[in-house]
């Protein structure tokens, strides 16, 4: 382990008995709902704005720092009622995302379309549903990562009663696609069976609770190589605390074969990743994040991380450790000032070397309110990156816009940016 990566596991530590927001697990309730995030900026190379991440199986510090656009909005109402009182809800969304800052032309995907029977007695006043949905999906705000997402298509039960918490029951079709031979044939299908069962809210301590995941991921096909594709599991714990007007949330995730998420978007484990993964891949993480707001006008987010990925092959085999911190400060009730430092560092055992970033940004807003999460929020940002030789590569690839800064090491980006959830 290098020195960089050392550094933040002492933080990990320090805040350990110290959030996150929101409901991890999302309820679609009646209405019209939605998330914006879109705008503009530039560089100090004067092209498009650039942003800074390492890429790979890392993530980023996203205020002042995306160059993407995305809508997502949808409708939830109820369908019918029974005579014993049985809701049927019924939920369907749109969204359209852009790597870059113009999604005019962008695609419209269906986001979600289930449907829902609410209140069964015979579930204790649990849910049963089937569809395409958003599902068990936590995050870490600051950095834009769901640390756990079980999203997807497929059936389940949901929150019944038992004990002093609740059980969640699940199975998903991932990956449900077929290769198609030279002949036109179909060949193989990287899919799989995905089964989760989650047992949430469960009171352990004053104002804290305690939710756990297991994932069992069964591979349905064969790989490229024309191997048995492999199965997969991951576990998770996550102790949610309440603290100084926020929450603190302190979580360990373990995952093998595909159930380390490997393959997929954004660092998330709970879904399967590749079926190609044999059971030598194996994924640890520990986190903390903190979100709190001790006055009415001042919030502060804090998180650490770490992860290590280990497999034969070395192309596989990297330590991730990152520690960031945002302070927001409302000067007047519909103005905010806010500012981020983040540092990442990366240890790739395919090269032997470890790249660091470190990301700065201030961000002044007009905003809903004075609280951190308080939306829709008009800011302007001035953002600035330093990173290593080991890392120019690895920031260059993860700018649509091409190699923006060269050979350089350090950049500046600012611009205008709006995101609203409703």
């Amino acid at each position: 382990m290098t020195g960089s990566v050392r550094k933040v596991l002492p933080l990990l530590l320090a805040v350990a008995c110290g959030a996150a927001r929101a409901d991890s697990y999302p309820n679609d309730t009646d209405g019209f709902h939605g998330y914006l995030r879109a705008g503009a900026g530039t560089s100090s190379r004067h092209g498009p704005q650039s942003c800074y991440a390492l890429g790979g199986p890392t993530t980023y510090y996203r205020l002042g720092n995306e160059c993407d656009a995305n809508a997502e909005f949808g409708y939830t109402s109820a369908l019918a009622t029974a005579a014993n009182g049985v809701s049927f809800v019924g939920t369907i969304w749109l969204n359209a995302y852009s790597p870059n800052s113009d999604f005019g032309d962008a695609n419209v995907h269906i986001l979600k379309g289930y449907v829902e029977a609410k209140g069964l007695p015979f579930l204790h006043g649990g849910t049963a549903w089937i569809g395409k949905r958003y599902y068990y999906r936590p995050d870490i705000h600051m950095l834009d990562m769901q640390y756990i997402n079980m999203n997807g298509t497929g059936a389940g039960l949901d929150k019944i009663p038992l004990g002093a918490g609740k059980l969640s029951y699940a199975v998903f079709k991932d990956h449900d696609s077929n290769r198609i031979g030279a002949g036109g044939a179909i060949v193989d299908t990287p899919s799989a069976l995905r089964q989760n069962l989650l047992y949430q809210n469960l009171p352990v301590n004053a104002g804290g609770t305690l939710d756990a995941a297991l994932t069992i991921v069964t591979a349905k096909g064969r790989n490229d190589a024309g191997d048995a594709g492999h199965d997969g599991w991951a576990v998770g714990l996550f102790h949610r605390q309440e603290i100084l007007g926020g929450a603190n949330t302190l979580g360990f995730q373990y995952g093998s074969g595909p159930g380390t998420g490997i393959g997929q978007c954004c660092a998330r484990m709970g879904a399967s990743g590749s079926t190609a993964l044999g059971s030598d891949v194996k994924r640890v993480r520990v986190f903390n994040d903190l979100v709190i707001q001790p006055t009415r006008q001042f919030s502060l987010g804090f998180v650490a991380l770490y992860q290590k990925d280990k497999a034969d092959d070395p192309a596989l085999r990297n330590t991730w450790a990152t520690a960031g911190v945002r302070p927001v400060y409302g000067v007047l009730p519909n103005v905010k000032l806010q500012a981020e430092l983040g540092y990442t560092a990366l240890r790739q055992d395919s090269t032997g070397q470890t790249a660091r970033l470190t990301k700065v940004t201030l961000a002044p807003a007009i905003a809903l309110g004075e609280g951190y999460f308080s939306r829709p929020e008009l800011r302007l940002f001035v953002t600035y990156g330093k990173w290593n030789g080991a890392a120019t590569p690895l920031v260059n690839a993860g700018n649509h816009g091409g190699p923006v800064y060269g050979n350089a090491t350090s950049g500046t980006s600012a611009g205008v940016q709006v995101e609203a959830w409703w």
